[in-house]
């Protein structure tokens, strides 16, 4: 009698294997590294194994998702998560001394909680509330703390060491982290990723088609996008609202040839 685990099991060791091989093979000492991106050699291994880990798992996953959720509930899921981090980017706006981003946001986050079930429904926008993301990251950059080298982190995809620094803090005050028990935590943070890889699907393969190096695409996207979103404030521009979290590149409707993002990156924060 067959053994009903074995498929799966020679799936998930084909996966980690192609994924060991893309960061072996991504290793490769770079001759003249970015002054940006001092670790590329390292950074492009890491890149090389969250391609193949979302090649095969995170993108098929998303795909299943929204070829068979209707998209009114699609719609309801990444407006609710959009809630969630309106609370967070209202406390950081606040920090950064932008009083009417913070003022909006946290308009944004009641309004929608009190009447829009939780965030489910987006009434804000009906009344032209306009959404600011804000992270820590952003914060410190704020502040004067310098970007430092561009970092690729596992699963998470494109950061920087100062990102990197405030992954902590943008993940403590998350109000998913305060989801008990942690079964049902984990489970919405599932939930929260597989909704972000959906929303960036056409976005990924506009990359794929059109990028002769993905690598170097998405890093530039990245660190001019971070650039933009602390420049902007400080130079006294206001930019357009964002739809990535916790500094993934933006994602975009379907529909939007737009910038790609990084495939398999992180839930927003």
């Amino acid at each position: 009698m067959k053994n009903p685990s074995r498929p799966v099991t020679r799936f998930v060791t084909g996966t980690l294997v192609a994924s060991a091989l893309g960061l072996l093979a991504g290793c490769a000492t770079v001759a003249q590294p970015s002054p940006q991106d001092p670790w590329e050699s390292l950074n492009r291994g890491t890149f090389a194994f969250n391609d193949n880990l979302d090649k095969a798992v995170v993108k098929p996953v998303a795909v299943l998702y929204r070829d068979h959720v209707p998209p009114l509930v699609r719609t309801g899921v990444s407006n609710f998560f959009g809630n969630l981090g309106d609370a967070w980017s209202a406390v950081n706006a606040l920090l950064q001394f932008h009083l009417q981003d913070a003022e909006e946001n946290l308009a944004r986050f009641q309004l929608n909680t009190m009447f829009g079930l939780f965030g489910i429904f987006d009434p804000a926008s009906d009344l032209n509330i306009e959404r600011h993301r804000e992270d820590f990251g952003q914060t410190l950059g704020r502040w004067g703390m310098p970007t430092g080298p561009y970092l690729v982190l596992p699963l998470l995809g494109p950061s920087t060491l100062r990102d990197t620094a405030a992954l902590p803090v943008d993940s403590h005050f998350d109000l998913l982290s305060g989801v008990r028990p942690v079964t049902a935590r984990n489970a919405t943070y599932v939930l929260h990723g597989i909704d972000t890889r959906a929303n960036l699907l056409r976005v990924s393969d506009v990359l794929e088609e059109a990028a002769l190096d993905k690598y170097s695409f998405v890093r530039d996207a990245y660190l001019q996008r971070r650039q933009s979103e602390v420049n902007g404030h400080v130079s006294g521009g206001r930019l357009p609202p964002s739809d990535s979290g916790d500094g993934q590149i933006p994602e975009e409707p379907e529909d939007a040839p737009a910038p790609a993002g990084q495939p398999g990156g992180a839930p927003a924060r």
